[in-house]
C-alpha cells in the first residue's frame, strides 16, 4: 500500500509541473503560420501549431498573414511549445492578448485544422469543430468555391526552376523493379 500511495503522489506531481510556455516579442510575421519571436536575445521561429495557413502563391495567404499580424503587432506574446519541427522550427501555440492566434486563424477561416499533426485532443476538437462553423459560415479561404488545402497545393505545385534543370539533364529516374 505504501509504494501505491508513493507511485500516486510522484504521479500527481508531475501533472503539476509548470508549463514551458515563455513570453517573447514578435519580430516578424513570416506568413500565416510562422512567426519570428525574440527572447533573451535569440530570435525563434515559431510555426503555429495545430492549423495550417495557406501557401505564398495561395489565394488568401496574404489575408492570413495579415490576420497574423494584425493580431500580434507590438505584442508581447505568450509561446507553449509542442516540439521541433523537421525544419527546426518551434512548434507552439501562440498567445497574444490572451486570444489563441491558432484557434482566431481557423475560426476567422484563414487556416485549416492540421489533423495528420494535430495531436492534443480538446484543442483538436476544437480546432475541428470551428473549421466546419468556418466553412458553413463560407468566411476566409471558405468563400472560395473548392479552396484546396497547403498540404495538396504543395504536392499539385510545378516543379521550381532547379528542379526542371535537373530533370533536364539526367532525365526521370524509375524507382520500379523490372
Amino acid at each position: 500500500m505504501r509504494y501505491v500511495t508513493v507511485i500516486f503522489f510522484l504521479l500527481v506531481l508531475t501533472q503539476c509541473t509548470p508549463s514551458r510556455a515563455w513570453n517573447g516579442s514578435v519580430v516578424r510575421v513570416v506568413d500565416g503560420d510562422s512567426l519570428l519571436i525574440k527572447r533573451d536575445k535569440k530570435v525563434y521561429e515559431i510555426r503555429l501549431y495545430g492549423i495550417d495557413a495557406p501557401e505564398y502563391d495561395q489565394d488568401y495567404s496574404n489575408g492570413a498573414q495579415q490576420e497574423v499580424i494584425r493580431l500580434t503587432a507590438g505584442q508581447t506574446v505568450s509561446v507553449e511549445p509542442k516540439g521541433i519541427g523537421i525544419y527546426g522550427r518551434v512548434i507552439a501555440l501562440v498567445t497574444s492578448q490572451g486570444r489563441l492566434v491558432n484557434r482566431e486563424l481557423v475560426r476567422d477561416g484563414l487556416a485549416w485544422y492540421y489533423p495528420r499533426y494535430c495531436l492534443e485532443q480538446p484543442l483538436c476538437r476544437e480546432l475541428k469543430t470551428l473549421e466546419k462553423k468556418a466553412r458553413l459560415a463560407r468566411l476566409g479561404l471558405w468563400r472560395a468555391d473548392d479552396p484546396i488545402s497547403p498540404w495538396v497545393w504543395k504536392h499539385r505545385r510545378k516543379p521550381s526552376a532547379s528542379q526542371e534543370r535537373f530533370r533536364r539533364r539526367h532525365g526521370r529516374f524509375s524507382y520500379r523493379r523490372r
